[in-house]
């Protein structure tokens, strides 16, 4: 049962477009120093890119070269583990959203399309 909710998981991380910039598959560079990290496929679900994630998710902190309202895509490998490693769930690069979908539901900005397509799906999975 775990592997085919999985499945479905990751049908709809699909189709809510998630994966344009929670991208799954880097392979690490040939020219690590250390020989172990070389030619390696790891699975981070990043691009490592700043995105403008809207008006909900400004912030004051500061980060060179980006406003407040520019946020780098945050890995999202391991984040099943996140009660058991930290002791409860707190999302967002400031800790603000107790849930992934209080997380999701703040992405706006360049995420928008994919916030509304994971909300439709939430109402068809609910509704």
């Amino acid at each position: 049962m775990g592997s085919s909710l999985a499945l479905r998981g990751e049908a709809l991380f699909n189709a809510a477009r998630c994966l344009d910039c929670h991208v799954d598959t880097f392979r690490t560079t040939a020219y690590h120093p250390h020989a172990e990290l070389r030619d390696q496929t790891i699975h981070p679900y990043t691009d490592l890119l700043l995105y403008d994630m809207g008006p909900s998710l400004d912030s004051t902190l500061e980060e060179p070269h980006a406003s407040g309202r520019e946020w780098r895509t945050a890995p999202l490998w391991g984040i099943g583990l996140t009660t058991a490693v930290s002791g409860g769930e707190a999302y967002l690069h400031d800790g603000r959203a107790r849930t992934l979908d209080k997380a999701i539901l703040w992405h706006g900005g360049e995420a928008e399309v994919s916030k509304q397509a994971y909300a439709a799906l939430t109402l068809l999975q609910t509704g």
